[in-house]
C-alpha cells in the first residue's frame, strides 16, 4: 500500500482526489497539508507542513504556487518524492523545482490527464510529417470564465511539443490583431477563448491546401487531472532522484 500525503488537500482538487483515493486499494493519503483545517478528511490534517512527521512514500500537489517554495525545502529534506500539479510557478520556481530533482524524485506537468500527455507523443509525430507538407498549425483552447491565465499551460505544452520535434524554428503568435501582414508559415498561433464552465478543451490544427487535420482533447471533469495524477504518484514512489515527467507514466504503462 502506497501511502501519500496529499498538499493542498481542503482544496477543490484535493478534496477530488481525496474522494478518488478512498476508492482505490492500493494507494492511502495518510496526512494532508492544507491552510484551512475545518474538514474531516479521515486523515490528520496540518496547517503547518514542518509539523507534519507521518511517513509517506510520496507528496501529491495541488496546492497554491505560494506554498511551493516550503514544500520543495520538506521533500528533500524528508526525502519523500513529490508528484507537482501546482501551476504558475516563478521562472525561480521552476529553477527550484529541477534544483530538487536533484536530491529526490519529482514529477512535474502542466497537465494530468492522461489523454492530453498521451496527445503531446502524437502531436511530434503529426508534426513531421505535416509540417514540412506546409501545413499552418493553430492551437484553439477553451476554458471556464474563472480562469485568470491566457494561454493555458496545457496550450503552451502542446505548442512545445510540436516545436520540439520542429527543432524549435517556429514562433508562437498570440496576437494578430495589431499585425497587419501575411501570416509566417513558421509560426503556431495560440488562441484563448473563456466563458462559462467549460472544464478545459484544446484543439491543434493543422491547415494545409484542401485538407484540414485537427486534434482534439475535451475534459469534462475535473477528475481527469485527479486520476492522472494518482497514476504518477504511483509511478514515482520509488522511484530514484530525477526529473520526472506525465510520459515517464505512460510509458510505464505501454
Amino acid at each position: 500500500m502506497i501511502k501519500a500525503i496529499m498538499h493542498g488537500c481542503n482544496g477543490h482538487m484535493g478534496q477530488v482526489i481525496s474522494g478518488l483515493i478512498k476508492e482505490d486499494p492500493k494507494i492511502e493519503i495518510v496526512a494532508g497539508i492544507d491552510l484551512v483545517d475545518g474538514r474531516d478528511n479521515g486523515y490528520p490534517v496540518y496547517t503547518n507542513i514542518e509539523d507534519c512527521e507521518v511517513k509517506a512514500d510520496v507528496i501529491i500537489d495541488f496546492a497554491s504556487a505560494k506554498a511551493t517554495d516550503a514544500l520543495l525545502a520538506y521533500g528533500v529534506k524528508r526525502q519523500i518524492p513529490m508528484v507537482l500539479c501546482t501551476t504558475g510557478l516563478s521562472e525561480e520556481q521552476l529553477q527550484a523545482v529541477e534544483a530538487a530533482s536533484k536530491k529526490v524524485a519529482v514529477l512535474k506537468s502542466a497537465n494530468m490527464s492522461l489523454g492530453v500527455n498521451m496527445l503531446l507523443k502524437l502531436l511530434k509525430e503529426a508534426a513531421n510529417i505535416l509540417a514540412p507538407a506546409g501545413f499552418d498549425i493553430e492551437i484553439v483552447e477553451k476554458h471556464h470564465n474563472r480562469k485568470v491565465d491566457a494561454p493555458s499551460g496545457t496550450a503552451l505544452a502542446l505548442a512545445d511539443s510540436i516545436n520540439e520535434s520542429l527543432d524549435h524554428a517556429y514562433e508562437y503568435r498570440f496576437d494578430r490583431s495589431q499585425i497587419r501582414e501575411k501570416r509566417s508559415p513558421k509560426e503556431i498561433g495560440i488562441s484563448a477563448v473563456r466563458g462559462g464552465t467549460i472544464v478545459g478543451d484544446h484543439d491543434v490544427i493543422f491547415a494545409g491546401t484542401d485538407e484540414v487535420v485537427t486534434f482534439s482533447h475535451t475534459a469534462y471533469s475535473r477528475a481527469i487531472f485527479g486520476k492522472g495524477a494518482i497514476q504518477a504518484a504511483k509511478f514515482l514512489a520509488g522511484q530514484p532522484a530525477g526529473y520526472y515527467q506525465m510520459s515517464h507514466v505512460i510509458d510505464a504503462q505501454s
